[in-house]
């Protein structure tokens, strides 16, 4: 392992997803604001490039947020890096504003946040992976300042390299969940990695596929599907009895609210528990108005037509799946009949959602300085930062996985512009206490 050399940053950001990229886009504008305090930063993202859920671009799929819920909105409405200055530049404002639309298409979103990433390229290295984070050796003779990240990339002389870290924010993303014992193949996919595996494809092999999901991305497959699948059959396997509206009410979309995260944080478990049963419908396991409608119209014009290609199959979850050369074989159990029989399709989509991230495995060596609760999970701090020891100063701090603690919005791109502005402040008032330290103990 290569130890020459090793840097040292005050930022050390694992994952450059929005969350990460919204981060950066903070700690450059607290620069600006304060260039004597130089905060030096840097990102490490397993990817090859930027991206964010490339595979579920279609044509024509909304955002399910506003335009001014971009990554600095709400918390700079005067930065360069919002939404507006994007369109301003793209020289699209003023047919943004015609389309009299607070939703763009997923895509020009997408294109959004490559433009913020293109002017913070140099924060980021991309292919790098961070495998472990260890303390340093000197642990154990005084505080704890820094801690040692080891990063993986083929272009290092050994393959790895050692990053010191005063302040570390966590960002890996979701991770996809696939129905219980259902494995992933080339004909069996996660609706993660949906447009990659569909174009790999000749679509004349099409001729029946299945979808299994009832939120967002199963009925947006659904319908992206029976467009352009024109010969195939299209069956959507859904657990409820019909796909469920979000509710995207003003009430209701509160919950999404900057301060919504004070009230969940400070709340009694019995108001978090309220939280999540009255809520969740505004995000989990619901569709928008319009995709119901299209995919409704859709199955309403083949009974006209006496053509029947989409088949809601409802109230039905899947036991088993079995692959039979090209064909997969996918046992369902139905509610309804209260039997269990088989579909036979050429392709089965999964888009049964996500799980939070745990960093319990890379934080593992430090998981003696980690303060747990009662039921053994990471205590975390309002400003996001986990609660430590006494003896490690270092500050650890998490871009999502914190439901539980913070609200529905932890994994929605809803509040990332109020979140990161928060942990940037938390960083700076960190370092500013460190420096004074240094210079008193100097003196």
């Amino acid at each position: 392992m290569e130890t020459r050399g090793k840097d040292t940053y005050d930022v050390v950001g694992i994952g450059f997803g929005p969350s990460n990229l919204s981060l950066a886009v903070a700690l450059e504008e607290q620069q600006a604001d304060d260039p004597e305090n130089l905060i030096t930063t840097t990102f490490f993202e397993r990817q090859p490039s930027f991206g964010w859920h490339r595979n579920m671009l279609l044509p024509a799929a909304k955002m399910q947020i506003s335009f001014l819920k971009d990554l600095v909105t709400f918390r700079n409405p005067v930065s360069r890096f919002s939404f507006i200055s994007y369109l301003h530049q793209m020289d699209r404002l003023a047919r943004f504003v015609n389309n009299q639309d607070f939703f763009p298409t997923r895509r020009e979103f997408h294109d959004y946040l490559e433009w913020v990433e293109s002017r913070l390229s140099n924060r980021v290295t991309y292919g790098t992976e961070v495998t472990a984070i260890r303390l340093p050796p000197q642990a154990g003779q005084g505080p704890v300042e820094s801690v040692q990240v080891e990063v993986r990339n083929d272009t290092y002389p050994d393959g790895t390299r050692l990053i010191n870290a005063r302040n570390l924010v966590i960002s890996t993303g979701l991770l996809p969940r696939m129905p219980a014992s259902i494995e992933r193949d080339e004909r069996v996919w996660h609706s993660s990695e949906f447009l990659e595996k569909f174009h790999q494809l000749d679509r004349g092999e099409l001729r029946r596929v299945a979808v299994v999901g009832a939120g967002q991305s199963a009925a947006e497959i659904v319908r992206f599907l029976y467009d352009e699948l024109p010969g195939a059959t299209i069956f959507a396997i859904i657990p409820s009895y019909g796909y469920s509206i979000a509710d995207n009410t003003p009430y209701a979309n509160q919950v999404f609210d900057a301060s919504a995260v004070d009230e969940y944080y400070y709340g009694t478990e019995q108001s978090k528990d309220a939280f999540w049963r009255y809520h969740r419908n505004t995000n989990y396991s619901v569709v928008e108005p319009e995709v119901i409608w299209d995919l409704y119209r859709r199955a309403y014009d083949e009974e006209v037509s006496r053509k029947k290609r989409l088949h809601l199959v409802k109230l039905t979850m899947i036991d088993a799946v079995k692959r039979a050369a090209d064909e997969t074989r996918i046992t369902v159990n139905s509610l309804l009949a209260d039997e269990s029989y088989d579909v036979d399709v050429d392709v089965l989509v999964c888009a049964t959602g996500y799980d939070p991230m745990q960093p319990t495995d890379l934080l593992h060596d430090l998981d003696g300085l980690l303060v747990r609760d009662g039921q053994g999970r990471y205590q975390i701090e309002r400003d996001y930062s986990l609660i430590t020891m006494p003896d490690l100063c270092c500050g650890i701090y998490l871009q999502g996985g914190t439901e539980r603690t913070h609200g529905l919005s932890s994994s929605l791109l809803s509040n990332i512009a109020v979140r990161s502005g928060e942990i940037a402040n938390s960083i700076a008032v960190r370092l500013a206490r460190e420096r004074l330290r240094v210079s008193k103990w100097a003196e």
